[in-house]
């Protein structure tokens, strides 16, 4: 029963279609491709164009084949048939985290900084051989490679103490090595670079050691100096000593009595003792 009244309903819009619809139907499609039209050219006509901002480097592609390089600038290209890849020629900062040892086998962890730019002549060259991904491909792998190779090198305690000179090396090695890539770095920095705490401890204790044995040096020397001086002042005092009696003679001795007589005249006030030697009085003479 159902199925019969859409039958039927069907069969008057068909009809009525037929009769009056005929060229509503043929003006509708008209109006509707006039500007699916005008949009289908637009997009083509966008689409045929790319555009190259100043800083990056343009590589057509037409099915699979490289075509050129474009610099900066409004270029034209088919539509569908070449696709555009870019290329920054700028300074690029790369962030590469690793974790290396030492010569004495301790672990280190490292942030590189690595700062690197292609040049407009080697973009295609470097599409072709490294791709875009050239950073994640070649330059981490290489700038790990290298540093790693350095530290095994290194002490622990050289890699701190001797931080620019690694770095240093670091810049030639990855440098010759990624020239031969056709990749320029300009320059490769360590802004991170931590060991375990347990290293970390032993190196604390180890400079508060040596302080402390620097200390005791210090102290033995001192001692040392005191006793030098002390030894040498007892020996000056020793020395003037022995020159004094070898000066002494009897005449010398003679002298000094006259001298000590003469003293105790000078302090004599004219009074004369009553007793002198074993209770012997003296006779006092007054003076009239």
């Amino acid at each position: 029963m159902n199925n019969s009244f859409f039958d039927d309903l069907r069969e008057v819009v068909d009809q009525f279609m037929k009769q009056s619809g005929g060229k509503m139907e043929k003006d509708f499609a008209g109006k509707l491709l006039l500007p699916a039209m005008a949009v289908v050219a637009a997009m083509l006509a966008f689409s045929s164009f790319f555009i190259v901002p100043p800083g990056e480097v343009a590589i057509k592609t037409r099915l699979g084949s490289i075509v050129d390089s474009y610099s900066e600038g409004l270029h034209f290209k088919m539509p569908f048939l070449e696709s555009i890849t870019k290329f920054s020629i700028q300074i690029q900062r790369a962030n590469i985290k690793t974790q290396a040892f030492s010569k004495d086998l301790q672990t280190m962890n490292a942030h590189l900084v690595v700062n690197h730019r292609i040049q407009k002549e080697t973009a295609i060259s470097i599409f072709r051989n490294l791709g875009p991904a050239y950073v994640e491909n070649i330059v981490d792998p290489a700038v790990q490679e290298v540093f790693k190779a350095i530290t095994a090198r290194y002490s622990a305690e050289r890699v701190i103490s001797e931080r620019n000179a690694l770095v240093q090396e670091l810049n030639v090695e990855v440098k010759d090595r990624l020239t031969k890539k056709e990749i320029i770095v300009t320059d490769i920095s360590v802004v991170d670079l931590d060991f375990t705490e347990q290293f970390l401890k032993a190196v604390e204790d180890k400079q508060v050691a040596d302080q402390q044995a620097q200390m005791s040096g210090k102290l033995v020397e001192k001692a040392k100096r005191d006793a030098e001086q002390q030894i040498a002042k007892s020996r000056g005092e020793a020395e003037a000593l022995r020159m004094q009696r070898e000066q002494v003679t009897p005449s010398l001795i003679e002298l000094r009595k006259v001298d000590a007589q003469l003293k105790a005249i000078e302090k004599w006030n004219g009074v004369l003792p009553g007793y002198v030697g074993a209770g012997v009085p003296f006779i006092s003479i007054e003076k009239k």
